[in-house]
């Protein structure tokens, strides 16, 4: 009788328990301020922030992922069809089972809760699943250090109930599986997903659902203790899963710092510059689709040089007539020795790649053709730092060639006798104007050595100087943003000696002395290109381009340890032309249009150095007869004294017995000598100049006065 009636005066609590909860509320009600508007279900969405940034291609399609928010990690908001059923009825079961029945608010477990606290010291809470998405929404409901404040509390329920007015059931649920925490700084269902157990919300299982679910209330509990609480849960719906179970997966997946695998990574070093400007969502000019293709082309090709020392490589493709990059890989990932380094602008060695612009300076002031003659023979040029010696590649000399074939097969010493024949400083001005910032020194210190690629450059200024070529000598900057500011296309090279050495460079029978006609710079449309290799063999180049686009590839090792055994058709070569055909599987490349001053003429050589054949000029530079073998296309030097000698006299010679001798060659033409702007009266190859203490500038000069050559020398 007496357990009865205690049992009655227990119900009769908490029959009273929530009309008491009213009137404890009631002062609240009538002193609370106006509610502070809900937002709606898609402010909230719109207002969502991943924790990562993202790069997207031309098409809009994420090619790579950088997290920039270190407070929490959220990935993309998740739709409720997204997302497993399983773990949708375990969150319901655990946090909230009449969620489908009430309007924000459980007045019975509200009352529950009440009867809970009032008899025991171990707390109950009796937040709905919309109380807690209002908690979320707004942070002033959320507790302070202790626990929530009574008018804390009321708001929570107002808050609650106009949620419930303006949004779905569906709308309130996916919101709030998006925005809770689960375990240490994983917010978001998917970012715990992923994190945990690796998989999309959408693949969770049960088992993964349930422990998920038994998170919520403690993100941070130890394993053992998660495993307990999903293993009491797994009880309360019926499921089959065992307590083992539990443990285990909780131990596997709780106990180990969680990582969330990047869904794409193809552009990360593009991604670091682009993202790193503050920025949580940019479209770049890239390709994804190209991108991915020169991805798995370049590991493939270092995979096949691995016998070679070759770990490293770079691939950047340009459009020719916008500057939009559409690949930029800028080494080949997690196989490369230093997967940070950006190949793409990493200074290298040029090698031969710097040819091209040599001679078209050259032709453009049509000191050359490509019909012109040069000697390829031994070549002693005297430098204040002793004698240049070039060599060929392959140490063998050809004699008397013709431009087109000592460019087309890339020998070294007719370029260093257009060097001669130009002079070092305009040719290193010309590379300047072509966008090689890298070139910061004057033309003195990069000497003779220059025309054979002596020069650290990077393959995106190569690239972008072989594009200028493709656009008929204009140049205008690369770019990877559509936002980034066009810059007014220059004319740096003239359209006639961009379109000569075009020609030169996508002739396949002139370049077969030295590759042969069947190589890898042979494709079936219309392309021009240039391959080079440096000293030592640490870097291997090819660059070249078709009518839509420019490719550039460079393969070496960014630790600078030397290649073996590779030469410009076996290593970067090949890459290239894969490169190429990929991107014109299904766009055509035809040869460019000549300019309306470019002539075609039939051209013969004496001694039939070459066959006969017919060649292109700038009007007026065409042989009128059969091109003779002679060094007129050599420019008159002044082999001693070098420039900056210091010349001391000897006190035991009588002074009018000292002579010094000034030599010039090659002795084709007369030129006068000419000491300090005063004329000697000598034009002879060979003078000997009787000496005079002091600092002279000594100098040839042509019949119209021009000078022809200079250098400076010291006499003590």
């Amino acid at each position: 009788m007496k357990a009865l009636g205690n049992h009655l005066k227990y119900l009769t609590l908490f029959a009273i328990l929530p009309v008491a909860a009213f009137l404890c509320l009631l002062p609240l009600i009538l002193t609370s301020g106006p509610m502070k508007p809900v937002p709606a279900f898609e402010t909230v969405k719109e207002s969502y922030r991943r924790s990562e940034a993202i790069l997207l291609d031309r098409h809009g399609e994420i090619i790579y992922e950088m997290r920039v928010d270190e407070k929490g990690r959220r990935l993309e908001w998740t739709k409720l069809a997204e997302i497993s059923p399983a773990l949708i009825y375990a969150v319901i079961h655990v946090e909230d089972r009449r969620f489908y029945k009430h309007h924000g608010i459980d007045w019975n477990a509200l009352a529950a809760s009440a009867f809970k606290n009032a008899i025991s010291r171990k707390t109950r809470g009796a937040s709905t699943i919309t109380m807690q998405l209002a908690s979320l929404l707004d942070r002033k409901l959320r507790p302070g250090k202790l626990r929530k404040t009574l008018r804390q509390k009321w708001a929570q329920i107002l808050a609650a109930r106009n949620i419930e007015k303006s949004w779905s059931k569906v709308q309130i649920l996916e919101a709030y599986l998006n925005l809770i925490s689960y375990r240490s700084e994983l917010q978001g269902v998917r970012a715990a997903s992923k994190g945990l157990f690796g998989k999309e919300p959408s693949g969770l299982n049960e088992p993964e659902s349930l422990l998920l679910a038994s998170l919520i209330t403690s993100p941070n509990a130890e394993a053992e203790q998660v495993a307990q609480r999903a293993y009491g849960i797994a009880k309360s719906v019926g499921s089959p899963t065992k307590y083992d179970d539990f443990r285990n997966l909780a131990e596997e997946r709780l106990s180990l710092p969680y990582r969330i695998k990047p869904a794409v990574v193809l552009a990360p070093h593009v991604a670091h510059m682009l993202l790193s400007k503050g920025k949580t969502r940019i479209t770049s000019t890239l390709d994804g689709r190209f991108q991915k293709a020169a991805y798995e082309l370049l590991n493939h090709h270092l995979l096949l040089l691995r016998e070679s020392n070759v770990t490293d490589g770079a691939i950047l493709v340009a459009e020719n007539r916008t500057g939009e990059i559409l690949v930029y890989l800028a080494n080949s990932g997690i196989t490369s020795g230093a997967p940070w380094m950006d190949g793409i602008i990493a200074s290298r060695q040029a090698g031969s790649t710097l040819k091209p612009f040599l001679y078209e300076l050259a032709i453009e002031k049509k000191l050359l053709t490509p019909a012109s003659v040069l000697e390829d023979s031994p070549l002693h040029i005297p430098t204040p730092n002793g004698l240049y010696v070039p060599q060929n590649y392959d140490n063998l000399f050809k004699g008397h060639v013709s431009v087109r074939t000592a460019l087309s097969a890339s020998m070294n010493i007719p370029a260093v006798r257009t060097l001669l024949l130009l002079g070092v400083e305009p040719f290193v001005e010309r590379l300047k104007k072509l966008g090689f910032e890298s070139l910061t020194q004057d033309a003195e210190y990069y000497g003779y050595s220059i025309a054979l690629g002596s020069a650290d450059i990077t393959l995106k200024e190569l690239t972008n100087a072989y594009r200028t070529l493709a656009n008929g000598g204009r140049w205008s900057a690369l770019k990877l943003t559509f936002d980034d500011k066009a810059t007014w296309p220059a004319q740096v090279l003239d359209k006639e000696g961009a379109y000569i050495v075009s020609h030169i460079l996508s002739d396949r029978e002139a370049r077969s002395s030295t590759f042969g006609l069947e190589n890898p710079l042979s494709t079936r449309f219309w392309t021009a290109v240039k391959t080079g290799t440096s000293k030592d063999m640490r870097d291997n180049w090819c660059v070249g381009y078709s009518r839509t686009y420019t490719v550039g590839v460079w393969v070496g090792n960014f630790s600078g340890q030397p290649m073996r055994n590779v030469s410009g058709v076996t290593g970067a070569a090949p890459l290239w032309l894969e490169m190429m055909n990929y991107l014109h599987s299904g766009t055509p490349s035809s040869p460019p249009k000549a300019p309306a001053n470019i002539v075609f003429a039939d051209v013969s050589f004496e001694s039939d150095v070459e066959p006969p054949r017919k060649d292109c000029f700038i009007r007026g530079t065409e042989p009128a007869s059969t091109v003779r073998l002679n060094e007129l296309h050599q420019k008159a030097r002044i082999t001693y004294p070098t420039d900056g000698t210091l010349i001391a006299l000897d006190p035991e010679i009588p002074e009018d017995l000292q002579r010094i001798p000034f030599q010039f060659k090659p002795a084709l033409q007369r030129y006068e000598w000419v000491l300090n702007d005063k004329r000697t009266g000598s034009s002879d190859p060979l003078f000997l100049w009787k000496p005079e203490k002091g600092c002279f500038r000594l100098s040839i000069v042509d019949k119209e006065d021009r000078v022809i050559d200079s250098v400076a020398l010291t006499v003590k």
